[in-house]
């Protein structure tokens, strides 16, 4: 399924993540794209994990209709936290090629981005690679629905 235009975009940042959370919002905004932004709202201290779980728990509830994007300062607690949601496929990206894999071979619904490990110009990028990657199904749907059927009922 193409995760483009037609999508509920999902975002969700920490402090360390709020700059780059409002530059991506105003480009996708500008592109036409439905964006909830579940915050945090400002560069005050938060916690990357009360943020990342309500964005991913949307995502989960709506994995038809909705993406995700997790902006922390690494993206590595963000994909931690992402990844704890059933039917939650989160991937931290830090170039357009582990984008463009994420969608095609693991249909990837949460993208997490680093905001102190990539430039503003190279996260847009790899959030429209994302959002424009079909996943390519095939050999790859089966290992999704291993995941689905033998890892995430036994947890």
């Amino acid at each position: 399924m193409d995760k483009g235009s037609g999508m509920n975009v999902i975002i969700a940042s920490d402090h360390a993540g709020f700059e780059l959370k409002e530059r991506i919002i105003a480009a996708l905004r500008q592109q036409g794209r439905t964006v909830d932004d579940v915050g945090t709202h400002s560069p005050q201290p938060a916690n990357w994990v009360e943020f990342g779980a309500l964005a991913a728990a949307r995502v989960a509830a709506h994995p038809q209709h909705a993406v995700g994007i997790l902006i922390c300062g690494s993206g590595i607690g963000m994909s931690i936290v992402a990844n704890r949601f059933p039917g939650v496929r989160a991937a931290l990206c830090h170039t357009e090629e582990a984008a463009r894999v994420a969608r095609q071979h693991n249909d990837a619904n949460v993208l997490a981005l680093g905001a102190r490990v990539l430039d503003p110009a190279a996260a847009l990028r790899i959030v429209a690679v994302f959002l424009e990657t079909p996943f390519a199904g095939g050999r790859h749907q089966t290992r999704l629905d291993y995941l689905r059927d033998q890892v995430e009922k036994k947890t």
